[in-house]
């Protein structure tokens, strides 16, 4: 769960970094942070199962 969280927060920063960089309006920054938020826990999802099937 702790990878899925911390995927999540790498996610949203980096996607705020993203917009940051392109000039991005206040909403432009928080909709990267969100997108990237998301697609970063999804693929902690993945991974905390992977690892969970394998470890059982």
């Amino acid at each position: 769960m702790i990878l899925v969280v911390g995927m999540a927060i790498l996610g949203a920063v980096i996607g705020a970094l993203t917009a940051r960089k392109r000039k991005g309006s206040g909403a432009d920054i928080a909709q990267y942070a969100a997108g990237y938020g998301i697609a970063f826990a999804l693929v902690g999802l993945a991974l905390s199962l992977l690892l969970v099937r394998m470890a059982g």
